[in-house]
């Protein structure tokens, strides 16, 4: 079967997201700083539940968003535009490299993290991995995929991919810090910002003239 630009579209647009609203290496790096003082077979066994974890809580997302969406009374259009000012945030953060609530801890929640024995569950799985930044772009984009099944199975495809890609990162957590350096990681995460900033727009973009505000306006 031959998949059809669209899908490719809808795959390459949404790996791109899900990389930089997850930030695979940013996570590694705070999960070696968390897990320095354990062995090499429990940090294998904690990533590998936060990830589970973290994957059941944004593919709950995937299937459930339309569902709230409807139950809320929230517009498409709405989604696109609010989900683009999000994106549009967190792709600053990156660029700026600074943390922000959407995709990393506070610093009191890393204050608790460290007291807590078991981080699978929290700070990894939630809110490192699955933020309210990555559950923000599997809601917006699986609901710009609405009626494409192809096409939504392909934001599936990108999640499972960017979280098998994620759980790589957490295994080599300390070995990948040693290799990128500081610097390395700045510049990944930098370069994915952009990116970021780009799709951001798009979706701000689409939501307003999807939601007929110029059309509104023009004919006024």
């Amino acid at each position: 079967m031959v998949l059809s630009s669209a899908v490719i579209e809808a795959f390459s647009v949404s790996v791109t997201t899900f990389f930089a609203t997850i930030g695979p290496i940013d996570v590694a790096a705070m999960f070696a700083a968390l897990t320095a003082n354990q062995s090499a077979k429990k940090r294998a066994r904690t990533a590998l539940r936060g990830v589970l974890i973290a994957s059941g809580i944004l593919l709950a997302f995937a299937v459930l968003g339309e569902m709230i969406l409807n139950a809320l009374g929230i517009s498409l259009a709405a989604l696109r535009a609010a989900g683009g000012v999000l994106l549009l945030l967190i792709g600053i953060d990156l660029v700026t490299v600074k943390g922000s609530g959407a995709t990393t801890t506070t610093t009191d929640e890393d204050l608790e993290a460290e007291e807590k024995a078991d981080i699978a569950v929290f700070p990894l799985a939630t809110p490192l991995i699955a933020g309210p930044g990555a559950i923000g772009a599997v809601i917006l984009l699986m609901a710009h995929a609405e009626g494409n099944f192809l096409e939504q199975g392909a934001v599936v495809v990108a999640l499972v991919l960017v979280m098998a890609l994620t759980l790589g990162a957490l295994l080599l957590a300390s070995r990948l810090q040693n290799w990128l350096g500081v610097t390395g990681m700045h510049m990944i995460s930098r370069v994915f910002g952009v990116l970021l900033c780009a799709l951001a727009m798009q979706f701000l973009f689409d939501g307003i003239a999807q939601s007929g505000l110029l059309a509104g306006l023009a004919a006024s």
